[in-house]
């Protein structure tokens, strides 16, 4: 199989008869998208309701033995007048009343959640004449719903060997016994990578109502530039950070074999969008790729001499936040003084009994703890080849008014992550990202 590309539609391209003309247009646009995967139909506007959260509703109240007939007519109306405007033959109905039925007699909540993309699946593939191909037939889950992916790709490449052209809906799979398994939300991302790697495409293309990344949020930066180029780890630590990028998972089945990803916007086709390519991908001009950010965090200070002389400080330093089941995000150090910083949602409870388990176990001689920070990472592999990264940042932060409370800078010298106050978030973000723009 060579030069095959698979097309994700998300759920804003597929959310009624009009989007799914664009859809029509970009697929016939090239042959060699030859595996279309679609998600639920999105929102129409913005009052307007997720197929999959109906669904998902519908489930809730037949769980309760309630009557969910009214909710249900909105998922009915919904596909049937898709069907009736694009002129199609397809019986929908007859698959929508199997569904409800299912739903009625106890179906799991993993069906529930799934069938919208199942039964856009089916308008899709009939309107565009591709063989119409159940994700539950090639996407394999264990019995405890963990993700097998040996088998998967195996399943995948022998079935699309013999299909030249399908539909294959996202999000969901099965276990070898049938049972509907689904990924988190957004896990259509998720079906289009384990696809395009299955069949070694030689470009995932990931199809939404954007057109690619933007460097920085635009509710924050009003104009920000698109990123043209990003490497799969840039990306990684761009989204670890808060960036709504990409569902996290959908990096890694294409990672394997270093199928690049291309985000385009449905509504502009022209657009270019961004490409997600392997992490050897050449430095670039640009000092900085992105930035991103997240708030409210809290820095706990550990201060003790000749800490690091103490072989077992740090391990009983960490066991303290393990056991007390509270995940750290870092953990910059100097000679005598460590700060942990953790989200602060998971410690509000947890503040007293975690400092006084420190003072026994790590016998520091002062703790303080700083809440509402703020953590903003500027990402870049062009950062590695350019001098006075770091300094055109704190300048730009110092400029701003902005107080550094903390900074950190991993090995690889793809990020540098500053501390800040939760208040002083948006400006920061700002006045970082026209220091480089």
């Amino acid at each position: 199989m060579d030069d095959i590309l698979v097309a994700k539609f998300g759920g804003s391209s597929l959310s009624d008869s009009k989007q799914f003309v664009k859809v029509k247009d970009i697929v016939e646009a090239d042959k060699r998208r030859k595996y279309i995967i679609p998600s639920a139909p999105g929102k129409r506007f913005s009052k307007d309701h997720k197929i999959t959260d109906l669904l998902l509703m519908c489930h809730q109240l037949a769980s309760h033995g309630l009557n969910f007939d009214e909710v249900f007519s909105i998922v009915q109306e919904r596909y049937t007048g898709i069907c009736q405007d694009l002129g199609l033959s397809i019986n929908i109905e007859e698959s929508l009343k199997e569904v409800k039925n299912k739903i009625r007699d106890g179906a799991s909540v993993d069906y529930a959640a799934s069938r919208g993309e199942y039964l856009n699946g089916l308008i899709l593939s009939n309107y565009l004449d591709f063989e119409f191909i159940d994700a539950a037939d090639l996407i394999v889950f264990d019995e405890k719903g963990q993700y097998n992916a040996d088998l998967t790709e195996k399943k995948v490449a022998e079935r699309l060997n013999k299909t030249e052209y399908g539909v294959i809906p996202g999000f969901y799979g099965a276990t070898e016994g049938g049972e509907i398994v689904t990924f988190s939300r957004g896990g259509s991302d998720v079906t289009g990578a384990i696809i395009a790697n299955g069949v070694k495409a030689s470009l995932y293309e990931n199809w939404t109502d954007v057109s690619g990344f933007l460097m920085a949020d635009p509710n924050i930066v009003k104009g920000a530039a698109p990123m043209d180029i990003v490497t799969y780890r840039e990306l990684r630590e761009l989204s670890y950070m808060g960036a709504p990028v990409l569902h996290e998972e959908a990096i890694f089945p294409v990672r394997k074999y270093g199928i690049p990803i291309n985000i385009r916007n449905t509504n502009a086709p022209a657009d270019k969008g961004t490409m997600i390519v392997a992490d050897s991908a050449p430095s670039t001009d640009k000092a900085i790729t992105g930035i991103s950010g997240k708030k409210n965090f809290t820095v706990i200070s550990i201060e003790k001499t000749l800490m690091t002389s103490e072989v077992d400080f740090f391990r009983k330093l960490v066991s303290v936040f393990e056991t007390n089941d509270v995940h750290i995000e870092h953990m910059p150090s100097s000679i005598d003084s460590i700060s942990v910083i953790v989200p602060s949602s998971q410690i509000d409870s947890k503040l007293k009994k975690l400092l006084e388990e420190i003072r026994i176990y790590c016998k520091p001689d002062n703790i303080t703890t700083y809440p509402n920070m703020a953590l903003v990472a500027v990402v870049g592999r062009g950062m590695i080849s350019t001098k006075g990264i770091s300094g055109k940042i704190f300048t730009a932060l110092a400029n701003a008014g902005v107080n550094i409370r903390m900074i950190t800078q991993g090995s690889s010298e793809l990020n540098i992550i500053v501390g800040i106050e939760n208040e002083d978030f948006n400006k920061a973000v700002e006045a970082i990202y026209k220091a480089f723009n």
